[in-house]
């Protein structure tokens, strides 16, 4: 009998999985004629962002073409609702699924813009948090860092691409620096306090605009961003508070170990 112990185990457990199996059978079978009674959505996203709410979201769904409420779970289509709702430039997850007693539920998050960049020819786009671009949208307008100067930058028109797409035409752009430079801004509590703009100079260099003091803050093409930082930071720790804001018309980070300041011609 204890030989046979490990045996009926096995058993059992495989009976178990089975049952179980054919209950899901069955209560997929039984669902799949339920008819869809209501349509819940919701949008994920950061606070004080609008490119798109649960009503529109609805109304995307419902505008198909063919009927969703008194239509049967069996004949709704998930995945092709949730391609569709990706392919909406504001839109980077969706999520469609419904429960036994028949709600569809519609979830997307949608993207976080952090920087507009403005070309040199007045078009713009953004960029969210994940390095994808989007177009800006004629009803809102996100409060983010903005980049302008000599740019021309490929922005959304085409449609969503990622700013690190490794092929020849990104290498020749320089989106890929800008998210990274927003990102670093934005994640800081001071400078996403103090540097709301940014301009691209003729030499491809970055020029800080900071919301007090007038200055341009000078740090390069965008690379050893913590080192220039700190340094702007020791700067305004240890040096500005024993002059005046505006005494300084330029802030030049770009030299290892020193700052380098030009005073203004005169201050008014």
């Amino acid at each position: 009998m204890n030989k046979l112990k490990p045996f009926l185990r096995v058993a059992g457990i495989t009976l178990g999985v089975a049952a179980v199996l054919l209950t899901l059978g069955f209560v997929e079978r039984t669902t799949d004629g339920t008819p869809v009674s209501e349509l819940r959505a919701h949008v994920q996203g950061a606070e004080g962002m609008h490119f798109i709410d649960e009503k529109a979201l609805r109304d995307e769904v419902m505008s198909s073409g063919t009927p969703v409420i008194g239509a049967s779970l069996g004949s709704i289509d998930a995945g092709s609702i949730e391609t569709r709702l990706r392919n909406i430039p504001c839109v980077a997850e969706a999520e469609v699924y419904h429960t036994l007693e028949g709600v569809l539920h519609v979830n997307v998050r949608q993207r976080e813009p952090v920087v507009r960049v403005f070309n040199h020819d007045g078009s713009s786009f953004y960029i969210d948090a994940d390095g994808y671009t989007m177009p800006t949208d004629p009803d809102y307008t996100a409060r983010v860092l903005v980049v302008t100067g000599w740019l021309a930058e490929p922005g959304a028109v085409h449609g969503v691409r990622s700013v690190y797409e490794n092929d020849s035409v990104q290498q020749h752009f320089r989106s890929d620096d800008i998210h990274r430079l927003a990102q670093f801004v934005r994640r800081d509590q001071l400078w996403n306090a103090l540097i709301d703009q940014v301009v691209v100079n003729a030499e491809g260099g970055f020029e800080l605009i900071p919301r007090v003091g007038a200055q341009r803050i000078l740090i390069g093409d965008g690379t050893a961003l913590e080192q220039r930082f700190e340094k702007l930071r020791l700067f305004y720790r240890e040096g500005m508070p024993k002059a005046d804001w505006r005494r300084y018309a330029r802030i030049d980070l770009r030299f290892a170990d020193q700052i380098v300041c030009t005073k203004r011609n005169s201050i008014p």
